[in-house]
């Protein structure tokens, strides 16, 4: 089997982009909380629809490996239905690797609604529960593990087995709602293989369920619960990254224009790290690296259209 720079694992979704103008943000006085609220029972109307194949933090993570020069293959699952058609020509036309892909007789292909108001974006999720199962794989100097369903947990104990066998692997993990969901102890050998973990300023919160918004107390926190290099983002207020005992703080590289609306920059920068350190740069190297690949996403519509080559 031909050696893989970097396999990407996760679920992948097709994103209908639905942009809308009439309606209005509603943010709690207390809290960060904000809600989007439209009429109720009215006719609402809406300005365009943006249909993207082959999305999700995963799919998104080995598109923007594969632009960088990797050899890049996807390990995910999709109905036997058009969008599942068409997210694989699309994969494909990325030059990611399709021979992981499993094709499920009688299940939808993941499809999600993104509400788009101003730069920011709602999205409207379901995930199929398709039959997980890691495939025989040859060689791999990556693995990039990213959202999965809610029935996934025994899929992450056959992930950690193939890490068992195969120690030189390396694993990035930037974990999706249930991975979250699961808890630490769930996934504890995960955990403690990661050699780099990504998660936001909440998620760090949540994970360690803990009230704290000091970026080395949550770094320490996350680290002895087994990854290397801890890296989290807070959003256009930048990122931070804790390795070998030292935080560094990058902001957000400048936006040649404004943001036109910001799905997938996290997956963005968290893939052009993990593909940096891939193609042998150094940690601070693809720190560097990372939020200009995150700059040119949000200039398009969508996690992909916006990522770059080397």
């Amino acid at each position: 089997m031909e050696k893989i720079d970097f396999l990407a694992i996760g679920d992948i979704v097709t994103d209908a982009f639905i942009k809308i103008k009439d309606a209005h943000v509603h943010c709690k006085v207390d809290t960060d909380a904000c809600e989007l609220c439209f009429r109720f029972a009215d006719k609402v109307p809406y300005e365009s629809l943006e249909v993207i194949p082959a999305v999700g933090n995963s799919p998104n993570a080995a598109v923007s490996a594969a632009r960088l020069g990797l050899n890049v293959a996807l390990v995910t699952n999709i109905g036997n239905d058009q969008n599942g058609k068409d997210c694989l020509a699309s994969l494909k036309n990325n030059k990611v690797i399709t021979k992981y892909v499993a094709v499920e007789k009688g299940k939808k292909t993941n499809y999600h609604y993104v509400l788009w108001y101003d730069i920011d974006r709602t999205i409207l999720i379901k995930h199929t529960e398709f039959s997980y199962s890691l495939p025989k794989l040859g060689k791999v100097s990556w693995i990039y593990l990213s959202s999965l369903a809610e029935n996934s947990l025994p899929y992450h104990k056959e992930m950690t087995e193939y890490l068992k066998s195969n120690p030189e692997t390396k694993l990035a993990f930037q974990p999706g709602t249930f991975q979250m969901k699961f808890g630490v102890k769930n996934l504890k050998e995960i955990y403690e293989r990661t050699e780099i973990f990504f998660c936001n300023l909440e998620e760090a919160e949540r994970i360690l369920e803990i009230k704290e918004r000091d970026v080395l107390t949550l770094s320490k926190g996350l680290e002895k619960l087994g990854p290397k290099t801890i890296v989290i983002s807070d959003g256009p207020n930048g990122a931070y990254m804790y390795t070998n005992g030292e935080l560094w703080y990058n902001p957000i590289y400048p936006d040649i224009t404004p943001p036109l609306e910001r799905t997938g920059a996290g997956d963005a920068f968290s893939s052009t790290f993990t593909a940096a350190l891939a193609l042998g740069k150094s940690p601070l190297e693809a720190f560097a690296w990372a939020p200009i690949n995150s700059m040119s996403v949000v200039q398009q519509v969508g996690a992909q259209a916006g990522l770059l080559s080397r």
